[in-house]
């Protein structure tokens, strides 16, 4: 299965984004960028990849006990940003961020404790993708009616392991299906 561990923005948050993200799909040039929808909303902790089926029951405890060792949160959606000069443009956010960070690397350390391949380590930076290119752009006008964007502020309170499923039929700009597998609540200390 191809996992990964996520945080999911509440439904009305994302009720939020889409009505600012219609804005953005006003924008010239907007058509040529692939805009993630709301299904695939979600701020990534650790992406794990193809992971085999024998190891996911050791991956699921695991990652039970990160959610459990790590106390709720305060999150919001705020401005933006980009990678790979405009090949994604996403949102950010705002709030506890230490501890979210601090949840990414304890998704992180639970794929390896199980076995699962991680490559090399990189430092988390909190970000929902928004539209993907496969070229280089200027995304300026996105970021700055970004700049503006604020979500309402939510508590995370749990982890979930997700499935992505890519698409199979060829149909251009066809997105990937998310799929929670599992969910953990958040618990106890940070």
């Amino acid at each position: 299965m191809r996992l990964f561990a996520a945080v999911l923005p509440p439904e009305e948050v994302t009720r939020e984004l889409a009505t600012g993200i219609a804005e953005l799909k006003k924008l010239p040039g907007a058509d040529g960028l692939r805009w993630t929808g709301r299904p695939g909303w979600h701020f990534t902790l650790a992406f794990y990849g193809e992971v085999d089926d024998d190891v996911v029951p050791e991956l699921a405890v695991r990652l039970e006990r990160a959610a459990h060792r790590t106390r709720a949160f305060e999150l919001a959606l705020r401005g933006g940003g980009q990678f790979g000069q405009g090949r994604a443009l996403w949102a950010g956010a705002e709030g506890d961020l230490a501890t979210l960070r601090l949840l990414a690397e304890r998704a992180e350390a639970a794929a390896r404790k199980a076995g699962v391949e991680m490559g090399e380590h990189r430092r988390y930076k909190a970000h929902l993708t928004l539209a993907r290119s496969r070229d280089a752009r200027d995304v300026r006008p996105y970021l700055d009616a970004l700049a503006g964007f604020t979500s309402r502020t939510w508590t995370v309170e749990e982890l979930a392991l997700v499935r992505s499923n890519l698409p199979k039929s060829g149909v251009p700009g066809e997105q990937p299906r998310y799929e929670a597998v599992a969910r953990w609540p958040l618990g106890g200390a940070g």
